[in-house]
């Protein structure tokens, strides 16, 4: 059994998926998130700022089905240019502690961004 999560506080889906699901065991999976702003709908131009865009939307999420970004165990990261690395690793552990969660970089093609990312958080 699972249950849909969505929240206002992050980018709609754009098509048959939900924006997170929580299964019976208290594991969450959300969806590869954007660096969209959800009022705002733009997205930002540097990879520092979308990086901050993306991780935000990703705990407001988390937030809506009571989790933080303390739960996340697995991380996935599609960047568009490698050289981005830096940048993106500099914001994204602003964002978590130590012990950080696992985590993969796939360097790859994004329509109208440099990066998404989607998680595994478990209670």
């Amino acid at each position: 059994m699972k249950k849909q999560i969505k929240t206002n506080e992050a980018p709609n889906p754009t098509g048959a998926y939900s924006q997170a699901v929580v299964t019976k065991s208290d594991r969450m999976y959300i969806s590869s998130q954007m660096p969209m702003n959800s009022k705002t709908k733009e997205i930002p131009e540097s990879i520092e700022e979308q990086t901050k865009q993306v991780l935000t939307n990703i705990r407001n999420i988390l937030s809506e089905a009571n989790f933080s970004m303390n739960d996340v165990v697995k991380v996935t990261v599609y960047l568009t240019k490698q050289n981005n690395f830096k940048q993106f690793n500099n914001v994204y552990k602003t964002f978590f502690i130590e012990p950080y969660p696992a985590r993969t970089v796939i360097n790859c093609e994004l329509e109208n961004e440099l990066i998404e990312m989607d998680v595994i958080a478990e209670k």
